[in-house]
């Protein structure tokens, strides 16, 4: 009686193994990196064109969740101030506590402790010229509070708006909810840190981590997409042009 008789190596049954561990290990990255952003992030849309334009209207952004204490100068900023509106807000942080912000130098740039800031990511006004601002003002700001305005110096109704009030234009640092790391829609990627503010003291923040999680979420994508092709790809490769398997051996049986 004669017959085929299957093998199966030790190379097969490492790939199976390996192959699994790859699938395993990609879910977990792939679906923990989604686990991580819900955490450290919050989606906003950007109803109004006040920040253009580093920001358009309809902008999905993320937003990492911070405290408050943590923002510093140059930072753009989610917060909820009830006497500013009954709905989050979109700004940028261009003085904290004790710095005198005032409008404008010879130049048409805003000053922060009498040290004039550029800041190339604001919107060209009428004939292409860039000014800080359009009306003039000199304001100390409290102390754990925020002097915060739109990239579009225009349009925006920010800190100018409020001059007139209590906190002279100023937010509490309580109110922030978030800072803007990224823009997904249209895909920015993250926002540039403003180098402005970069010589004053405290410096400017840090980019979070969203690079980092963009990583682990696609190392996981390709660790699951390579595990699960492995076994069609080798049993596809482990096919001789007559359909019998490669590893078959032929023989006489008994």
């Amino acid at each position: 009686m004669s017959g085929t008789i299957r093998t199966k190596g030790g190379r097969g049954r490492l790939g199976s193994v390996l192959s699994g561990l790859a699938v395993a290990v990609g879910c977990v990255l792939f679906l923990g990196g989604f686990v991580w952003g819900a955490v450290l992030y919050r989606p906003f849309t950007v109803p109004t064109d006040s920040m253009t334009p580093t920001l358009d209207v309809n902008s999905r952004v993320l937003a990492e969740r911070v405290d408050g204490a943590e923002v510093k100068r140059g930072d753009v900023v989610v917060f909820n101030d009830p006497l500013w509106g009954s709905s989050p807000m979109v700004k940028r942080v261009v003085a904290v506590g004790g710095d005198t912000v005032a409008c404008c130098d010879a130049e048409g740039r805003l000053t922060v402790n009498g040290k004039a800031v550029d800041e190339p990511y604001l919107r060209p006004g009428m004939g292409g010229r860039t000014i800080a601002s359009d009306r003039e003002f000199s304001v100390t700001v409290p102390e754990d509070s925020l002097f915060l305005l739109g990239d579009d110096r225009h349009t925006s109704l920010d800190s100018r708006t409020h001059l007139e009030e209590a906190g002279r234009g100023s937010v509490p640092r309580s109110t922030v909810v978030a800072r803007v790391d990224a823009v997904v829609w249209p895909a920015k990627g993250l926002l540039d840190r403003p180098t402005g503010f970069a010589g004053l003291p405290g410096g400017v923040s840090r980019p979070g981590p969203f690079t980092t999680l963009l990583a682990v979420i696609g190392a996981g994508g390709v660790l699951v997409f390579a595990g699960a092709a492995y076994g069609p790809v080798a049993r596809l490769l482990g096919r001789r042009p007559d359909g019998r398997r490669t590893g078959a051996r032929e023989g006489a049986g008994v």
